[in-house]
């Protein structure tokens, strides 16, 4: 390896180390980080393969759970938020998947907030409830709530802040602390702010769950995940689900992601600076019944988020006034409808802004009950604001206004 190769200085800033820190240059020097299209890997001997396999010699050996390329962005990640370490995954939800099989067994128990990502429901709930892994659901800015739900077999706190897609902020370090109080592990998915905006270690969180598909590429262009923590925890608990059930980040999606950690920084305080124009614009407009978003003063946890986050974030979503929720679904389609230039997606994260009606699409799938209890209402949309003119998204938004 060169002399070269960085380790991030802790002084430096966090645009620097999105740039800089866990680059590892091969002896032909190049300068942007070199892609691993590799399977496996060869040994010195056949002693030296032992070793390797058998965990006594650091190295790698076999791309389902060791990649030069993905070790770049897991140390790179890790050093942007805080954390000793840092495990790739193949997604978002891989990593959720990932963490919950590693920290907890069967007859565990979780607690979550009701705000949460629908897959996340549905993981939750359909998939790890079949074997043995029970999870509560409660209001997430309700401390007293969060601790009358522990048992004697919980294991996990599990929270996103902000969340997707009502932007409930959690105080971080009060759940943390209870968490702690209780020994139980505080987990904090943090897509939204990302640790440009938001490091949830700092307020005591032990797992940083990222999606890496959203705002760490920034421009849609390939899946991924993360999951930063202690180096003894997730080596110990998390990397052996990682390395035997294989949900691997490729070397080619890494090698992308590192790519969009560069603009990291840059990119959310300018989407922020936008959101925060539209929801100010929204939150002025007859036809809208509420505005969620962190950086307005009219948010129930505003305080608590500019206590935690840098700014409000890129994410703004939106009830529409209606007669009923029948009525409340006809208007927000029309208005995704009339837009011409946002993008109808229900990814978010991108250079180029989306919309998308929750109610159908992301939280489509939960039973009206549960999307009464996360209050995802009909006339909900979301829309996460991109790096276009503000003026431009605001006379395409108008159209359906």
């Amino acid at each position: 390896m060169s002399k070269q190769d960085h380790t991030a200085p802790s002084q430096w800033d966090t645009s620097t180390q999105a740039i800089r820190s866990g680059t590892k240059r091969t002896p032909f020097g190049e300068h942007s980080e070199a892609m691993f299209l590799t399977s496996s890997f060869v040994f010195d001997s056949a002693a030296q393969a032992a070793a390797r396999f058998a965990g006594t010699e650091e190295g790698n050996v076999y791309a389902r759970f060791t990649n030069p390329s993905v070790q770049m962005f897991e140390e790179r990640l890790a050093v942007l938020e805080g954390t000793e370490y840092c495990l790739a995954t193949a997604s978002g939800m891989a990593a959720i998947t990932t963490a919950c099989m590693g920290l907890m067994s069967q007859g565990d128990h979780m607690v979550t907030s009701k705000s949460l990502f629908g897959a996340t429901v549905q993981l939750f709930v359909n998939i790890l409830a079949r074997f043995g892994i029970e999870t509560t659901f409660v209001e997430g800015t309700d401390l007293a709530a969060w601790e009358k739900a522990i048992r004697p077999n919980t294991k996990l706190f599990y929270v996103e802040t902000p969340s997707n897609p009502l932007t409930e902020v959690i105080d971080i370090q009060a759940l943390s602390d209870l968490a702690h109080k209780h020994n139980i592990l505080s987990v904090v998915d943090n897509c939204f702010c990302t640790p440009a905006l938001q490091k949830p270690v700092e307020f005591g969180a032990d797992i940083i769950i990222h999606s890496a598909t959203k705002y760490l590429d920034g421009q849609g262009r390939v899946l991924g995940g993360a999951i930063c923590g202690k180096k003894d925890l997730l080596k110990d608990k998390v990397l052996p689900v990682l390395r035997t059930a294989g949900p691997t980040l490729s070397a080619f999606n890494a090698w992308v992601l590192l790519k969009g950690l560069e603009t990291l920084k840059i990119r959310m305080m300018a989407q922020s600076e936008t959101a925060l124009q539209i929801a100010k614009w929204l939150e002025a407009s007859p036809a809208v019944e509420r505005v969620y978003y962190p950086g307005l003063e009219s948010h129930p946890q505003h305080a608590l988020a500019m206590k935690q986050q840098k700014t409000g974030g890129a994410i703004v979503s939106f009830d529409l006034k209606a007669e009923s929720e029948e009525k409340a679904r006809e208007a927000a389609w029309k208005l995704i409808d009339s837009t011409q230039m946002i993008s109808i997606t229900a990814n978010l994260g991108d250079t180029r802004t989306t919309i998308t009606h929750p109610g159908t699409t992301t939280h489509g799938r939960l039973s009206p009950e549960a999307r009464q209890a996360a209050g995802i209402k009909q006339g909900l949309i979301r829309l996460a604001i991109g790096l276009e003119d503000f003026k431009d998204l605001q006379n395409d938004l108008a159209r359906g206004l």
